[in-house]
């Protein structure tokens, strides 16, 4: 009965992993291609073709604000499937794409498709798991997760090699396919009838009234926008970092991928420790060491040229792994007091975790010229200021605790 259990378990951790894992397939399957994605369109410039990456985030973000709310008027599943729909379509654009424009437009339709199972996945987690255990199953999706971002670079760089850049939304649009019908067969809905909140247009107002009421959500979210600015600064400028400013072309997706095993392995680990040691901990830990690190190389090479690519990559790498500790455990917590409202709670927490991020890659992003020195001054900014936040939303629960 427990081996059975297991199994089942086994199986929903992977199911909610490849549903997120489609959001990584869209962004690092096409890393490889942007260069070529440019010139076909006429966009010549690195700098402005990050946007590539960085707008299937502003998609991301808006659509949560939708698909959140409506999952808890009409259950979980429906939204998925309305998101695929609308990532199908967006996908059609982009091959068709003869601009940057529309290949923008493009993009930021893909995020708002993917941002419904995106977002569902987090809420069905929360509908089954709560607390620590929560952590501990999202650590186990992520981790799983990340197994994608670690060979998309290469399949994206196949995929280019054997076809065109084109092949690579075929690609995409194929995995959702199987990922949706695996959905649909195996995936019960996991939203009681009672617990329905029928739609209205103040669904999303009660819902933010609701969410701002708890200080460790709002603190939380904020440090997870702060995170994830940094780090899409890297992911957004990694193309241009290894191709352009170091000239390797066709070692960039093995490097990449090495990265991500990098945030993997320390996610995985999380899922172990968290038990042990709680989400707040790790979280602190994890933010202390990522500040040192960034702070470290911008002090050593300020100034100076690129290092060394094996001193970059340890850098980068052990950056990462504190990165595998800070993702998980701050959206669990900031999760954590919203169940009774998981899926606007979502929505609003991924929502302004990317209005935070964006602004953040895009401004830090256009400075990444010559040098990666910009990418750890941004690392150390971000990451001192969620460890500000997360100290004084620590004395804020320790004084309230001991009362």
């Amino acid at each position: 009965m427990q081996k059975n259990s297991s199994k089942k378990q086994f199986e929903f951790v992977a199911l909610m992993a490849s549903l997120m894992s489609i959001v990584a397939l869209a962004i690092d399957a096409l890393l490889p291609a942007i260069s070529y994605i440019g010139e076909a369109i006429n966009s010549v410039d690195p700098t402005k073709n990050q946007m590539l990456i960085t707008m299937i985030f502003l998609g991301l973000g808006v659509g949560q604000l939708f698909f959140g709310p409506l999952s808890d008027s009409y259950g979980r599943k429906p939204i998925v499937y309305t998101g695929f729909t609308i990532f199908t379509v967006a996908s059609i654009v982009c091959v068709n794409a003869t601009s940057l424009e529309v290949m923008i437009v493009g993009r930021i339709f893909q995020g708002i498709g993917l941002s419904a199972p995106r977002t569902i996945t987090i809420s069905i987690i929360r509908d089954m798991y709560k607390g620590d255990y929560m952590a501990k199953i999202m650590s186990f999706v992520t981790a799983f997760f990340i197994l994608v971002p670690v060979v998309a670079p290469a399949v994206g760089k196949t995929v280019l090699n054997m076809y065109n850049w084109q092949a690579i939304f075929y690609v995409q649009l194929f995995f959702a396919l199987i990922v949706s019908i695996w959905f649909w067969k195996r995936q019960k809905e996991t939203l009681k009838p009672e617990f329905k909140i029928p739609f209205t247009w103040s669904i999303f107002l009660d819902g933010l009234k609701e969410f701002v009421k708890y200080k460790e959500t709002i603190a939380f979210t904020l440090i997870s926008g702060l995170i994830t600015g940094a780090f899409l600064v890297y992911l957004s400028a990694a193309q241009h970092i290894f191709e352009d400013q170091f000239n390797l072309v066709n070692e960039f997706p093995y490097i990449f991928a090495g990265l991500a095993v990098s945030i993997g392995s320390a996610t995985f680990l999380n899922g172990t420790l968290v038990l042990r040691f709680g989400m707040r901990r790790l979280i602190f830990i994890a933010l202390s060491l990522f500040c040192v690190i960034s702070i470290t190389y911008s002090i050593l090479f300020w100034g100076a040229a690129n290092p060394p690519l094996p001193i970059l990559i340890g850098f980068l790498a052990i950056q990462f792994f504190c990165l595998g500790f800070i993702w998980g455990n701050s959206r669990s917590v900031a999760m954590e007091p919203i169940g009774h409202i998981a899926g606007v709670g979502a929505a609003i927490n991924g929502f302004v975790s990317t209005l935070i991020s964006i602004p953040i890659a895009t401004l830090i992003g256009s400075y990444v010229h010559t040098t990666v020195l910009p990418l750890f001054v941004g690392l150390a900014v971000c990451g001192s200021l969620s460890l500000f936040i997360f100290m004084l939303i620590k004395k804020t629960r320790t004084a309230a605790l001991s009362k």
